[in-house]
């Protein structure tokens, strides 16, 4: 009985920010397992942060103890881009995982009903034009958000319910099959998840309570108000899930509870999405679950104290620009000049993100090391 045979996107961080910051297809870079993921919860959204801001909805990742929630949440879009969601795929009699991204179309997502927008094709919550953003009233909660004036109303069929199908083809999974625009898109030049989203996955998968074999399949933290923000105001609990179902234990010492590298022909013409040979595989944080050992919570506490300081930065920054366009909207500053410093801000705001990415690479290289010369001591 198989299980595991990749790691998903978070719990190999490090590797994912040394990939280029632009690639050409959708690869599943993320897990295969036998067992197919809970089905989505039911959440409330939490209310925009600020202009800028794309929902990005909440999935199940995996690591060494099956499945856990990453919650959904408001990520700072690069300029110009929309989100394309990751989904689980059932192909070559598994669960492949194909990693969300960042680009000028939307493309596939396994025909998922994530919601608030993502209603299994495109994406119906906002669209970019000369440069600005212009939200969806209608599927997104910016109530009381005064710097955010692009708007419109467009009703969209969203049909969320309990039993919402979380994956693609297999036994009770969706249908959809990829049209050839959504094809083009994800051969398209896009972006990678923001060091931001890496950290976000990060954080979940740290969080036990995030487990499904913990929440059942109900997440206490189904949604945040932005990346890695776990407690406070933003944090929304899920209203209402589907019976769980655990996935089972495999045998101590078989080869079900080792990772291992498939071999996966490239197929874009039968596959959910294009595949890819060159597909990067990595080694689990901790593949026996041992989270109490001195390494691993010195790595978890590194982890923390990073991902806390660059919050404070990111905070910070955003602040800043909060009190700036405050001013100009007191100053009566006419719409080109606001779009002008709007672009500004998320110039500057992905060259921070480019900081942070390099500052988590040098963490993760540093971590493999000492890891490393501890199973060499061993």
């Amino acid at each position: 009985m198989r299980i595991a045979r990749l790691i998903s996107l978070g719990l190999i961080a490090g590797l994912m920010l040394m990939i280029p910051a632009q690639s050409n297809a959708q690869v599943a870079v993320g897990i295969s397992v036998q067992f197919a993921p809970p089905a989505l919860p039911v959440y409330e959204q939490p209310i925009c942060p600020g202009y800028g801001y794309i929902w990005t909805p909440g999935y199940w990742g995996y690591g060494y103890d099956g499945f856990f929630w990453v919650p959904g949440t408001w990520v700072l879009a690069p300029a110009g881009m929309l989100w394309t969601p990751g989904y689980w795929a059932w192909e070559n009699e598994a669960y492949l995982w194909y990693p969300g991204y960042w680009g000028p179309e939307v493309g596939f997502y396994g025909g998922i009903v994530y919601g608030f927008g993502y209603v299994g094709r495109g994406y119906e919550g906002g669209y970019w034009s000369n440069g600005a953003l212009y939200y969806n009233r209608s599927v997104n909660n910016i109530t009381n958000v005064t710097n955010i004036t692009n708007v419109y109303n467009k009703s969209v069929s969203n049909n969320v319910t309990v039993n919402n199908v979380s994956f693609s083809g297999g036994p009770g999974g969706t249908t959809e099959r990829p049209t050839p625009q959504e094809l083009a898109a994800a051969r398209a030049p896009h972006t990678q998840p923001t060091s931001a989203q890496v950290q976000h996955e990060h954080a979940a998968s740290s969080n036990r309570a995030q487990w499904a074999s913990v929440n059942q399949g109900k997440p206490g933290i189904a949604a945040t108000g932005k990346p890695g923000e776990f407690s406070g105001r933003g944090v929304v609990s899920a209203s209402a899930a589907a019976p769980y179902r655990p996935m089972p234990s495999p045998a101590p010492g078989s080869s079900a509870a080792q990772p291992e590298k498939p071999n996966r022909p490239a197929n874009p013409t039968s596959n959910p999405a294009p595949s890819n040979p060159r597909t990067p595989s990595a080694q689990p944080e901790n593949p026996k679950g041992n989270a109490s050992s001195p390494l691993e919570m010195k790595r978890q506490q590194e982890s923390q104290k990073l991902q806390q300081k660059q919050n404070q930065e990111r905070q910070n920054m955003e602040r800043k620009h909060q009190q700036e366009l405050q001013k100009l909207q007191q100053n009566s500053a006419d719409q080109r000049r606001q779009l002008q410093v709007q672009q500004k801000h998320q110039q500057q705001t992905q060259q921070l993100e480019q900081k942070h990415s390099q500052q988590q690479q040098q963490l993760q290289q540093r971590q493999q090391a000492q890891q490393q010369k501890e199973q060499k001591t061993q």
